[in-house]
């Protein structure tokens, strides 16, 4: 059959089926590479549950790899005080997820030693604002001790293990702090504390924390507090002054680099 006799007409019927048949084994061809043998080589459809390798010691990964027909690759290595020294803290799919065979799973080891971090001030911070505050700076509360003191659930001091401990102490993250706390019950006298040096925002808090109120603030006239921060330069009732609850503490401020003139009037004749 040559083009010239199949334009004549004269085996067009040879040349249809001659390319059905073409077209069929073709056909054939890709339905066996596609649904037959490319599934079988790349396990298309075979998926497998991820286990759950969280608290697993990170010498056993080559013998779960083994087992789980999974691969592993260490992506990091973090602190989390849930587990223990050289564990899997982390893992990525999570437990439950549906996988192929030999998936890599990227897991995290948990650190030997947990990185330390500052305890924070909480002195005359409410019980609620200071359990916060722990949690948020990688640390926990941990027992609430009252003690007597007209302050019902405001912070005195803090403790780890029965020994006190100052704010800025470095301790290992996730160290519970024991918070020792006012029971509302003490006397209703009581001395005031030092606000001198502190900005107003401050010194606002903590007097409100004291049960008493902010009473009247002075302004120096040389003292230009726009678009600036205030700190407090004088206090009255002075620091070590004998108060009740709900007294007034009034305050002078002024920028932080501010000077009193040495003429100007005492703050305890003032009242």
């Amino acid at each position: 059959m040559n083009f010239r006799s199949l334009l004549e007409g004269e085996t067009i019927g040879d040349f249809v089926r001659a390319l059905a048949i073409a077209l069929g084994v073709l056909l054939t061809i890709a339905v066996i590479y596609f649904y037959i043998y490319l599934p079988g080589s790349t396990n298309h459809g075979a998926l497998m549950e991820v286990p759950d390798f969280l608290g697993m010691p990170s010498e056993k990964l080559d013998s779960a790899a083994e087992a789980s027909n999974l691969r592993f690759e260490v992506n990091d290595s973090s602190f989390n005080a849930d587990f223990g020294p050289l564990e899997i803290s982390r893992q990525f799919p999570a437990p439950g997820s549906m996988v192929k065979p030999g998936r890599k799973i990227f897991v995290s080891i948990n650190r030997t030693d947990p990185p330390t971090v500052p305890v924070p001030e909480l002195t005359d911070v409410s019980l609620i604002n200071a359990s916060a505050i722990l949690v948020s700076n990688g640390l926990k509360p941990g027992r609430i001790i009252y003690e007597p003191s007209p302050f019902a659930d405001l912070v005195i001091s803090m403790a780890i293990r029965g020994r006190a401990v100052r704010e800025g102490a470095r301790v290992p993250r996730g160290t519970p702090i024991d918070l020792i706390v006012g029971d509302g019950a003490g006397a209703r006298d009581f001395v005031v504390n030092n606000l001198v040096g502190m900005s107003l925002e401050k010194a606002m808090v903590l007097i409100s924390n004291w049960n008493l109120h902010l009473g009247d603030v002075h302004v120096p006239d040389d003292a230009d507090t726009t678009g600036t921060e205030s700190f407090v330069f004088r206090q009255k009732p002075l620091a070590g002054d004998s108060v009740r609850l709900g007294d007034p503490v009034h305050l002078w401020i002024a920028p932080k680099d501010y000077t009193p003139p040495p003429d100007s009037i005492e703050v305890e004749n003032i009242f």
